[in-house]
Protein backbone atom coordinates (compact mmCIF):
# COMPACT_ATOMS: atom_id res chain seq x y z
CA UNK A 1 0.00 0.00 0.00
CA UNK A 2 3.01 2.34 0.30
CA UNK A 3 2.95 2.93 -3.45
CA UNK A 4 -0.65 4.16 -3.01
CA UNK A 5 0.50 6.94 -0.68
CA UNK A 6 0.16 10.56 -1.75
CA UNK A 7 2.93 12.84 -0.50
CA UNK A 8 3.03 16.62 -0.88
CA UNK A 9 6.58 17.67 -1.73
CA UNK A 10 5.96 21.40 -2.15
CA UNK A 11 3.37 24.05 -2.94
CA UNK A 12 3.79 27.53 -4.36
CA UNK A 13 1.20 30.30 -3.96
CA UNK A 14 0.96 33.21 -6.37
CA UNK A 15 1.68 36.77 -5.27
CA UNK A 16 0.90 39.47 -7.80
CA UNK A 17 2.86 42.68 -8.24
CA UNK A 18 2.00 45.75 -6.17
CA UNK A 19 0.48 47.58 -9.15
CA UNK A 20 -2.41 45.12 -9.02
CA UNK A 21 -3.46 45.88 -5.44
CA UNK A 22 -7.13 46.71 -4.95
CA UNK A 23 -7.22 49.24 -2.14
CA UNK A 24 -10.25 51.33 -1.21
CA UNK A 25 -9.68 54.05 -3.77
CA UNK A 26 -9.14 51.56 -6.60
CA UNK A 27 -12.35 49.75 -5.69
CA UNK A 28 -14.30 53.02 -5.62
CA UNK A 29 -13.08 53.97 -9.10
CA UNK A 30 -14.20 50.61 -10.46
CA UNK A 31 -17.63 50.92 -8.82
CA UNK A 32 -18.17 54.44 -10.17
CA UNK A 33 -17.44 53.33 -13.73
CA UNK A 34 -20.60 51.23 -13.57
CA UNK A 35 -23.30 53.69 -14.63
CA UNK A 36 -26.02 51.13 -13.90
CA UNK A 37 -25.68 51.70 -10.16
CA UNK A 38 -27.70 54.04 -7.97
CA UNK A 39 -27.99 54.93 -4.29
CA UNK A 40 -29.40 51.55 -3.26
CA UNK A 41 -26.56 49.70 -4.98
CA UNK A 42 -23.93 52.00 -3.46
CA UNK A 43 -25.35 51.30 -0.01
CA UNK A 44 -25.35 47.56 -0.62
CA UNK A 45 -21.74 47.61 -1.84
CA UNK A 46 -20.68 49.70 1.14
CA UNK A 47 -22.24 47.27 3.60
CA UNK A 48 -20.79 44.27 1.75
CA UNK A 49 -17.25 45.66 1.61
CA UNK A 50 -17.29 46.76 5.26
CA UNK A 51 -18.37 43.27 6.33
CA UNK A 52 -16.28 41.35 3.78
CA UNK A 53 -13.17 40.79 5.88
CA UNK A 54 -10.91 41.86 2.98
CA UNK A 55 -8.02 44.24 3.54
CA UNK A 56 -6.28 46.86 1.41
CA UNK A 57 -3.72 44.59 -0.29
CA UNK A 58 -5.72 42.02 -2.24
CA UNK A 59 -5.01 41.75 -5.97
CA UNK A 60 -7.29 42.40 -8.93
CA UNK A 61 -7.05 41.49 -12.63
CA UNK A 62 -5.20 43.89 -14.90
CA UNK A 63 -8.06 44.48 -17.34
CA UNK A 64 -10.37 45.59 -14.52
CA UNK A 65 -7.78 47.89 -12.99
CA UNK A 66 -7.25 49.38 -16.45
CA UNK A 67 -10.98 50.04 -16.89
CA UNK A 68 -11.67 47.33 -19.47
CA UNK A 69 -13.99 45.14 -17.38
CA UNK A 70 -16.86 45.50 -19.88
CA UNK A 71 -14.72 44.46 -22.87
CA UNK A 72 -12.51 41.56 -21.73
CA UNK A 73 -10.51 39.76 -24.41
CA UNK A 74 -9.35 36.19 -24.83
CA UNK A 75 -5.75 37.37 -24.81
CA UNK A 76 -6.23 39.07 -21.45
CA UNK A 77 -7.77 35.91 -20.00
CA UNK A 78 -4.77 33.89 -21.16
CA UNK A 79 -2.36 36.50 -19.80
CA UNK A 80 -4.07 36.41 -16.41
CA UNK A 81 -3.75 32.62 -16.28
CA UNK A 82 -0.20 32.56 -17.67
CA UNK A 83 1.03 34.91 -14.96
CA UNK A 84 -0.36 32.67 -12.23
CA UNK A 85 0.35 29.24 -13.72
CA UNK A 86 3.83 29.89 -15.07
CA UNK A 87 4.86 32.06 -12.14
CA UNK A 88 4.04 29.40 -9.55
CA UNK A 89 5.31 26.50 -11.67
CA UNK A 90 8.65 28.19 -12.37
CA UNK A 91 9.20 28.61 -8.63
CA UNK A 92 7.96 25.11 -7.87
CA UNK A 93 10.37 23.42 -10.29
CA UNK A 94 13.24 25.67 -9.24
CA UNK A 95 12.84 25.08 -5.51
CA UNK A 96 12.30 21.31 -5.70
CA UNK A 97 14.79 20.48 -8.43
CA UNK A 98 12.16 18.38 -10.19
CA UNK A 99 12.30 18.82 -13.96
CA UNK A 100 9.09 19.37 -16.00
CA UNK A 101 9.76 16.26 -18.15
CA UNK A 102 9.68 14.22 -14.92
CA UNK A 103 5.99 15.00 -14.36
CA UNK A 104 3.70 12.04 -15.01
CA UNK A 105 0.32 13.59 -14.12
CA UNK A 106 -0.90 17.16 -14.61
CA UNK A 107 -4.22 18.50 -13.30
CA UNK A 108 -5.39 22.08 -13.78
CA UNK A 109 -8.58 23.30 -12.12
CA UNK A 110 -9.91 26.66 -13.34
CA UNK A 111 -13.68 26.84 -13.22
CA UNK A 112 -14.65 29.73 -15.50
CA UNK A 113 -12.07 29.54 -18.29
CA UNK A 114 -11.88 26.48 -20.50
CA UNK A 115 -10.10 27.43 -23.75
CA UNK A 116 -9.01 25.22 -26.61
CA UNK A 117 -6.26 24.07 -26.57
CA UNK A 118 -6.71 23.46 -22.85
CA UNK A 119 -4.74 25.10 -20.05
CA UNK A 120 -3.00 21.77 -19.41
CA UNK A 121 -1.92 21.73 -23.07
CA UNK A 122 -0.60 25.27 -22.63
CA UNK A 123 1.53 24.12 -19.69
CA UNK A 124 2.75 21.02 -21.53
CA UNK A 125 3.78 23.23 -24.45
CA UNK A 126 5.50 25.82 -22.28
CA UNK A 127 7.60 23.29 -20.34
CA UNK A 128 8.00 20.72 -23.14
CA UNK A 129 6.64 17.88 -21.03
CA UNK A 130 6.55 14.26 -22.14
CA UNK A 131 4.12 13.04 -24.77
CA UNK A 132 2.74 10.33 -22.46
CA UNK A 133 1.84 12.69 -19.62
CA UNK A 134 -1.64 12.14 -18.16
CA UNK A 135 -3.30 15.56 -18.23
CA UNK A 136 -6.71 16.64 -16.90
CA UNK A 137 -8.52 19.98 -17.08
CA UNK A 138 -11.25 20.49 -14.47
CA UNK A 139 -13.82 23.26 -14.89
CA UNK A 140 -17.04 24.48 -13.29
CA UNK A 141 -16.31 23.18 -9.79
CA UNK A 142 -15.74 26.51 -8.08
CA UNK A 143 -13.88 26.99 -4.84
CA UNK A 144 -13.71 23.28 -4.01
CA UNK A 145 -11.97 22.29 -7.25
CA UNK A 146 -8.50 21.99 -5.74
CA UNK A 147 -9.64 19.23 -3.38
CA UNK A 148 -11.24 17.44 -6.35
CA UNK A 149 -7.89 17.61 -8.14
CA UNK A 150 -6.03 16.24 -5.11
CA UNK A 151 -8.52 13.38 -4.82
CA UNK A 152 -8.11 12.65 -8.53
CA UNK A 153 -4.32 12.45 -8.17
CA UNK A 154 -4.63 10.18 -5.16
CA UNK A 155 -6.75 7.73 -7.17
CA UNK A 156 -4.44 7.92 -10.20
CA UNK A 157 -1.50 7.04 -7.95
CA UNK A 158 -3.16 3.66 -7.41
CA UNK A 159 -2.55 2.88 -11.09
CA UNK A 160 0.71 4.75 -11.70
CA UNK A 161 3.59 3.87 -9.40
CA UNK A 162 6.66 6.01 -8.70
CA UNK A 163 5.02 9.04 -10.27
CA UNK A 164 5.16 12.81 -9.94
CA UNK A 165 1.96 14.85 -10.19
CA UNK A 166 1.35 18.59 -10.39
CA UNK A 167 -1.94 20.29 -9.48
CA UNK A 168 -2.52 23.90 -10.55
CA UNK A 169 -5.49 25.64 -8.89
CA UNK A 170 -6.68 29.11 -9.85
CA UNK A 171 -9.48 31.18 -11.36
CA UNK A 172 -9.92 33.83 -14.05
CA UNK A 173 -11.42 36.94 -12.49
CA UNK A 174 -11.02 39.54 -15.26
CA UNK A 175 -13.31 38.07 -17.95
CA UNK A 176 -16.10 37.47 -15.45
CA UNK A 177 -16.30 40.82 -13.65
CA UNK A 178 -19.99 41.61 -13.21
CA UNK A 179 -21.03 44.96 -14.71
CA UNK A 180 -24.73 44.88 -13.84
CA UNK A 181 -26.70 46.06 -10.83
CA UNK A 182 -28.17 42.93 -9.17
CA UNK A 183 -27.09 42.77 -5.52
CA UNK A 184 -26.83 38.98 -5.41
CA UNK A 185 -24.49 39.08 -8.41
CA UNK A 186 -22.34 42.01 -7.25
CA UNK A 187 -21.20 39.95 -4.26
CA UNK A 188 -18.60 38.15 -6.35
CA UNK A 189 -16.91 41.44 -7.28
CA UNK A 190 -16.56 42.26 -3.59
CA UNK A 191 -15.06 38.92 -2.55
CA UNK A 192 -13.12 37.29 -5.40
CA UNK A 193 -9.52 38.28 -6.07
CA UNK A 194 -6.61 37.08 -8.21
CA UNK A 195 -4.51 34.21 -6.90
CA UNK A 196 -3.64 30.56 -7.31
CA UNK A 197 -1.28 27.77 -6.33
CA UNK A 198 0.74 24.94 -7.83
CA UNK A 199 1.32 21.76 -5.82
CA UNK A 200 3.86 18.97 -6.38
CA UNK A 201 2.78 15.49 -5.29
CA UNK A 202 4.36 12.02 -5.49
CA UNK A 203 3.81 8.42 -4.45
CA UNK A 204 7.50 7.52 -4.56
CA UNK A 205 8.42 5.83 -1.25
CA UNK A 206 12.04 6.95 -1.64
CA UNK A 207 10.95 10.60 -1.39
CA UNK A 208 8.94 10.17 1.80
CA UNK A 209 11.71 11.83 3.83
CA UNK A 210 11.42 14.97 1.67
CA UNK A 211 7.65 15.25 1.93
CA UNK A 212 5.94 18.11 3.74
CA UNK A 213 2.74 16.14 4.28
CA UNK A 214 0.98 12.88 3.54
CA UNK A 215 -2.63 12.66 2.43
CA UNK A 216 -4.53 10.52 4.94
CA UNK A 217 -8.16 10.83 3.87
CA UNK A 218 -10.24 12.49 1.16
CA UNK A 219 -14.05 12.64 1.04
CA UNK A 220 -16.15 14.27 -1.67
CA UNK A 221 -19.85 15.10 -1.36
CA UNK A 222 -22.05 16.33 -4.21
CA UNK A 223 -25.68 17.30 -3.55
CA UNK A 224 -26.36 18.64 -7.04
CA UNK A 225 -29.44 16.44 -7.32
CA UNK A 226 -31.17 18.96 -5.06
CA UNK A 227 -32.54 21.85 -7.14
CA UNK A 228 -32.01 24.51 -4.47
CA UNK A 229 -28.44 23.39 -3.87
CA UNK A 230 -27.69 23.25 -7.59
CA UNK A 231 -28.92 26.79 -8.18
CA UNK A 232 -27.57 28.52 -5.07
CA UNK A 233 -24.22 29.32 -6.64
CA UNK A 234 -24.55 29.56 -10.41
CA UNK A 235 -23.28 31.52 -13.41
CA UNK A 236 -26.16 33.28 -15.20
CA UNK A 237 -27.10 36.29 -17.29
CA UNK A 238 -29.15 39.05 -15.63
CA UNK A 239 -32.15 40.83 -17.19
CA UNK A 240 -29.89 43.44 -18.76
CA UNK A 241 -27.75 40.79 -20.41
CA UNK A 242 -24.74 41.02 -18.07
CA UNK A 243 -23.04 37.75 -17.22
CA UNK A 244 -22.21 37.10 -13.59
CA UNK A 245 -22.23 34.70 -10.69
CA UNK A 246 -25.46 34.49 -8.70
CA UNK A 247 -25.20 33.73 -4.98
CA UNK A 248 -28.62 33.06 -3.45
CA UNK A 249 -29.88 32.82 0.13
CA UNK A 250 -30.01 29.05 -0.25
CA UNK A 251 -26.21 28.94 -0.29
CA UNK A 252 -25.93 28.75 3.50
CA UNK A 253 -28.48 25.94 3.68
CA UNK A 254 -26.78 23.98 0.89
CA UNK A 255 -23.36 24.42 2.48
CA UNK A 256 -24.59 23.19 5.85
CA UNK A 257 -26.24 20.13 4.30
CA UNK A 258 -23.25 19.16 2.15
CA UNK A 259 -20.81 19.75 5.01
CA UNK A 260 -22.84 17.62 7.42
CA UNK A 261 -23.11 14.77 4.94
CA UNK A 262 -19.38 14.93 4.28
CA UNK A 263 -18.47 14.82 7.97
CA UNK A 264 -20.65 11.77 8.52
CA UNK A 265 -18.29 9.88 6.20
CA UNK A 266 -15.05 11.56 7.24
CA UNK A 267 -15.40 11.71 11.03
CA UNK A 268 -15.24 7.93 11.73
CA UNK A 269 -11.96 7.87 9.82
CA UNK A 270 -10.22 10.65 11.72
CA UNK A 271 -11.41 10.60 15.35
CA UNK A 272 -10.23 8.20 18.07
CA UNK A 273 -12.60 5.46 19.19
CA UNK A 274 -13.02 6.98 22.64
CA UNK A 275 -14.47 10.18 21.14
CA UNK A 276 -16.85 8.23 18.92
CA UNK A 277 -18.02 6.21 21.94
CA UNK A 278 -18.54 9.38 23.97
CA UNK A 279 -20.61 10.88 21.18
CA UNK A 280 -22.67 7.71 20.84
CA UNK A 281 -23.45 7.64 24.56
CA UNK A 282 -24.55 11.29 24.55
CA UNK A 283 -26.67 10.69 21.46
CA UNK A 284 -28.46 7.81 23.20
CA UNK A 285 -29.08 9.99 26.22
CA UNK A 286 -30.57 12.66 23.99
CA UNK A 287 -33.52 10.40 23.21
CA UNK A 288 -34.52 10.67 26.87
CA UNK A 289 -33.33 14.20 27.51
CA UNK A 290 -34.19 16.84 24.93
CA UNK A 291 -31.83 19.39 26.52
CA UNK A 292 -28.75 17.30 25.79
CA UNK A 293 -26.94 18.44 22.65
CA UNK A 294 -24.47 15.88 21.34
CA UNK A 295 -21.38 17.31 19.69
CA UNK A 296 -18.17 15.80 18.44
CA UNK A 297 -14.85 17.23 19.53
CA UNK A 298 -12.91 17.21 16.26
CA UNK A 299 -9.83 18.44 18.07
CA UNK A 300 -9.34 14.95 19.49
CA UNK A 301 -8.19 13.91 16.01
CA UNK A 302 -7.39 17.18 14.22
CA UNK A 303 -4.90 19.86 15.29
CA UNK A 304 -5.39 22.42 12.51
CA UNK A 305 -8.43 23.55 10.52
CA UNK A 306 -7.74 24.87 7.03
CA UNK A 307 -11.03 26.60 6.19
CA UNK A 308 -11.64 27.99 2.73
CA UNK A 309 -11.47 31.82 2.99
CA UNK A 310 -14.68 32.31 1.04
CA UNK A 311 -15.85 35.25 3.13
CA UNK A 312 -16.28 36.29 6.74
CA UNK A 313 -19.73 34.66 6.95
CA UNK A 314 -18.34 31.36 5.63
CA UNK A 315 -15.50 31.34 8.15
CA UNK A 316 -17.77 32.32 11.03
CA UNK A 317 -20.37 29.72 10.10
CA UNK A 318 -17.93 26.83 9.79
CA UNK A 319 -16.08 27.89 12.91
CA UNK A 320 -19.27 27.96 14.95
CA UNK A 321 -20.50 24.60 13.66
CA UNK A 322 -17.15 22.97 14.48
CA UNK A 323 -16.75 24.63 17.87
CA UNK A 324 -13.53 26.41 16.87
CA UNK A 325 -11.92 29.30 18.70
CA UNK A 326 -10.29 32.43 17.27
CA UNK A 327 -6.86 30.77 17.17
CA UNK A 328 -8.26 28.01 14.96
CA UNK A 329 -9.94 30.47 12.59
CA UNK A 330 -7.08 32.96 12.49
CA UNK A 331 -5.34 31.48 9.39
CA UNK A 332 -8.53 31.65 7.30
CA UNK A 333 -9.37 35.18 8.50
CA UNK A 334 -5.88 36.47 7.76
CA UNK A 335 -5.76 34.79 4.33
CA UNK A 336 -9.08 36.43 3.47
CA UNK A 337 -7.82 39.80 4.71
CA UNK A 338 -4.51 39.69 2.83
CA UNK A 339 -5.43 37.86 -0.40
CA UNK A 340 -9.24 37.76 -0.54
CA UNK A 341 -11.25 34.83 -1.87
CA UNK A 342 -8.98 33.36 -4.55
CA UNK A 343 -11.45 30.54 -5.28
CA UNK A 344 -9.79 27.12 -5.69
CA UNK A 345 -6.41 28.51 -4.65
CA UNK A 346 -7.69 29.92 -1.35
CA UNK A 347 -6.95 26.93 0.90
CA UNK A 348 -3.26 27.02 0.06
CA UNK A 349 -2.89 30.61 1.32
CA UNK A 350 -4.44 29.45 4.59
CA UNK A 351 -2.00 26.52 4.76
CA UNK A 352 0.84 28.89 3.95
CA UNK A 353 -0.12 31.08 6.90
CA UNK A 354 -0.03 28.09 9.25
CA UNK A 355 3.41 27.14 8.01
CA UNK A 356 4.78 30.70 8.13
CA UNK A 357 3.61 30.99 11.74
CA UNK A 358 5.44 27.69 12.49
CA UNK A 359 2.27 26.06 13.75
CA UNK A 360 2.75 22.80 11.84
CA UNK A 361 4.65 20.11 13.76
CA UNK A 362 5.50 16.55 12.79
CA UNK A 363 2.52 14.25 13.30
CA UNK A 364 -0.09 17.02 13.31
CA UNK A 365 -3.28 16.47 11.32
CA UNK A 366 -4.77 19.20 9.12
CA UNK A 367 -8.39 19.21 7.99
CA UNK A 368 -8.90 21.07 4.70
CA UNK A 369 -12.50 22.19 4.22
CA UNK A 370 -13.76 23.38 0.83
CA UNK A 371 -17.20 24.27 -0.52
CA UNK A 372 -18.05 24.93 -4.15
CA UNK A 373 -20.62 25.23 -6.91
CA UNK A 374 -22.56 22.12 -7.75
CA UNK A 375 -23.17 22.10 -4.78
CA UNK A 376 -20.16 20.28 -3.34
CA UNK A 377 -18.24 19.86 -0.12
CA UNK A 378 -14.79 18.30 -0.59
CA UNK A 379 -12.61 17.77 2.47
CA UNK A 380 -9.31 16.06 3.10
CA UNK A 381 -6.91 15.36 5.96
CA UNK A 382 -3.14 15.74 5.76
CA UNK A 383 -0.51 14.49 8.18
CA UNK A 384 2.50 16.75 8.69
CA UNK A 385 5.69 14.77 8.01
CA UNK A 386 8.16 17.18 9.67
CA UNK A 387 8.25 20.47 11.50
CA UNK A 388 7.49 23.24 8.98
CA UNK A 389 8.35 26.92 9.06
CA UNK A 390 8.85 28.26 5.53
CA UNK A 391 7.78 31.89 5.19
CA UNK A 392 6.47 31.20 1.65
CA UNK A 393 4.10 33.76 0.13
CA UNK A 394 3.55 35.31 3.57
CA UNK A 395 7.20 36.12 4.21
CA UNK A 396 6.92 39.76 3.16
CA UNK A 397 4.13 40.60 5.63
CA UNK A 398 4.22 38.00 8.40
CA UNK A 399 5.36 40.58 10.95
CA UNK A 400 2.04 42.43 10.52
CA UNK A 401 -0.14 39.40 11.19
CA UNK A 402 -2.33 38.46 12.90
CA UNK A 403 -4.35 41.64 12.91
CA UNK A 404 -6.76 41.77 15.89
CA UNK A 405 -10.40 41.70 14.79
CA UNK A 406 -11.04 45.03 16.52
CA UNK A 407 -8.35 46.60 14.32
CA UNK A 408 -9.66 45.11 11.05
CA UNK A 409 -11.72 48.19 10.28
CA UNK A 410 -12.40 48.53 6.58
CA UNK A 411 -11.61 52.06 5.31
CA UNK A 412 -14.91 52.07 3.43
CA UNK A 413 -16.71 52.55 6.76
CA UNK A 414 -14.83 55.75 7.61
CA UNK A 415 -14.77 57.31 4.17
CA UNK A 416 -18.20 56.50 2.78
CA UNK A 417 -20.59 55.87 5.69
CA UNK A 418 -22.36 59.12 4.75
CA UNK A 419 -23.98 57.23 1.86
CA UNK A 420 -26.37 55.74 4.42
CA UNK A 421 -27.71 59.19 5.33
CA UNK A 422 -31.50 58.90 4.88
CA UNK A 423 -31.70 62.49 3.62
CA UNK A 424 -30.09 61.34 0.38
CA UNK A 425 -33.30 59.43 -0.37
CA UNK A 426 -34.96 62.75 -1.22
CA UNK A 427 -32.14 64.27 -3.26
CA UNK A 428 -31.59 63.74 -6.97
CA UNK A 429 -27.95 64.16 -7.96
CA UNK A 430 -25.00 62.35 -9.47
CA UNK A 431 -23.49 60.72 -6.40
CA UNK A 432 -20.41 59.63 -8.32
CA UNK A 433 -19.21 63.24 -8.50
CA UNK A 434 -19.62 63.65 -4.74
CA UNK A 435 -17.84 60.38 -3.98
CA UNK A 436 -14.88 61.30 -6.18
CA UNK A 437 -14.60 64.70 -4.55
Amino acid sequence: MRSHSCYMLAYECFKATDDRKLDTESCVKIVLRNKNLGLDQYRFLLQTMVNSGLGEETYGPRNVLAGREETPTLMEAHEEMDEIMFGTLDNLFSKTGVSPPDIDILVVDVSLFSPSPSLTARIVNRYKMRDNIKSFSLSGMGCSASMVAIDLVQNLFKSYKNAFAVVVSSETIGPHWYCGKENSMMLSNCLFRSGGCSVLLTNKPCLKHKALMKLKHSVRTNIGSNDEAYGCCIQIEDQQGYNGFLLTRNLTKAAAKAFTMNLKVLVPKILPIRELIRFTVISICKTNNKTAKPSLNLKTGIQHFCIHPGGRAVIDGLGKSLGLNEYDMEPARMALHRFGNTSAGGLWYVLGYMEAKKRLKKGDKILMISLGAGFMCNNCVWEVMKNLGNGNVWEHCMDRYPIPRKNMINPFADKYSWINDERLNFVRMDLSNIILS
